[in-house]
């Protein structure tokens, strides 16, 4: 098989702390040629901590949100022949990714989703459950992990899925065009570790976030207008 240029690419927004060694991580995994951040208006020194770490960073001088940050960075960057999509915060983890990646360089899949070990300290599951029918009621796939951020995906399955949906349903979105499209999805164990929301009030607020943005993925999904 031909090898494809692979570019993982992390939307970021301060995560100082665990960026460098996110991208140290990715950067290690066999087949990763460019590893490019997306920091979204961060207001600590993630940027500084990811390019010391040897990524490219493209910086955004106002708030887009996840979705539309890395939208906005597929637009400025050249095609890659497979993406790598990491969250910031995996940290040293990220290089567990390997068996996630290896499943579209090597031919089984169009897109491979990581399904993370249970979290310790999250929320209570609604908005991953509420996805997860979703997916299976718009595509027929059933998800294990339908919010997991950490997925690789060829050229092709990622141009059918753009634009990317906003903010936190750009995992629901991608995965609900994808299956529909005609592209093989699998999701692989992986033995990844990010930084967990809580059930204090950052956390519940982060989680109604998340679910305000998986409903407006799959609205227009659901009514036939994607």
């Amino acid at each position: 098989m031909t090898a494809r240029r692979v570019c993982a690419l992390i939307a970021a927004r301060n995560e100082a702390d665990r960026i460098g060694a996110t991208v140290s991580a990715l950067r290690s995994l066999p087949g990763v040629e460019d590893v490019v951040v997306v920091d979204d208006a961060s207001t600590d020194g993630t940027a500084s901590a990811a390019l010391a770490a040897g990524a490219t960073v493209i910086q955004g001088r106002c708030r887009a949100g996840k979705g539309r940050a890395l939208e906005g960075a597929l637009r400025r960057l050249p095609p890659a022949g497979v993406w790598l999509l990491a969250d910031a915060d995996l940290g040293h983890t990220a290089g567990q990714l390997g068996a996630v990646l290896s499943e579209v360089l090597e031919g089984r899949a169009d897109l491979a989703v990581a399904i993370l070990p249970p979290a310790q300290g999250g929320g209570f599951g609604l908005v991953k459950r509420s996805a997860g029918r979703a997916i299976r009621l718009l595509s027929g796939f059933q998800p294990v992990e339908p919010l997991s951020g950490q997925r690789a995906l060829t050229h092709e399955a990622l141009e059918a899925c753009r634009p990317l949906s906003a903010g936190f349903g750009v995992e629901t979105g991608m995965t609900i065009d994808a299956v529909r499209r005609g592209f093989r999805v699998v999701e692989v164990r992986a033995d990844l570790d990010h930084r967990a929301t809580g059930r204090g009030l950052g956390g519940f607020a982060h989680r109604g976030r998340q679910g305000v943005d998986v409903v407006l993925a799959v609205l227009p999904r659901a009514l036939g207008l994607r």
